[in-house]
């Protein structure tokens, strides 16, 4: 084999180990208005085909302490583009979003764009926001 076709292979390698891939971003979700009986938050990113499929896996979630009066989550690694956040306070921690006979949560909650419901889950246009290659970062309260 050709030295000059190893050692650039080489530097190539060491270039793509070096360096972070271009196609991913780091998101910084800041979540206010955290209810200070504790419990976990749950945040989830989706894509416009997968927003209103409850059975759909997420591009990207995380379930951390919820801690008052705000909770920073970081996702690292997401592909950068268009998405919305859905996002709750599980204060009984039973890993569910809890509502009560008639549907109205018992649990704060909270989209992307402080998107604010009407009889359901906001549309994807109302939550929609872009993730960039590098850092992003969005903030949201929890009603």
């Amino acid at each position: 084999m050709n030295c000059k076709v190893v050692a650039a292979a080489g530097v190539f390698l060491a270039a793509m180990l070096a360096s972070p891939a271009a196609d991913a971003a780091t998101l910084t979700v800041r979540v206010g208005n955290i209810d200070p009986r504790g419990g976990d938050l749950h945040v989830a990113l989706f894509t416009e085909a997968t927003w209103s499929d409850n059975d759909a896996e997420p591009a990207a979630s995380a379930v951390v302490p919820a801690v008052a009066p705000e909770t920073v989550v970081i996702f690292r690694d997401v592909k950068p583009g268009v998405y919305g956040l859905k996002s709750f306070q599980d204060v009984n921690r039973n890993g569910e979003f809890d509502r009560n006979l008639f549907g109205l949560p018992l649990e704060r909650y909270g989209f992307s764009r402080d998107a604010r419901p009407f009889l359901s889950t906001p549309g994807f246009d109302k939550t929609r926001f872009t993730i960039a290659d590098g850092a992003s970062e969005i903030t949201i309260h929890l009603q």
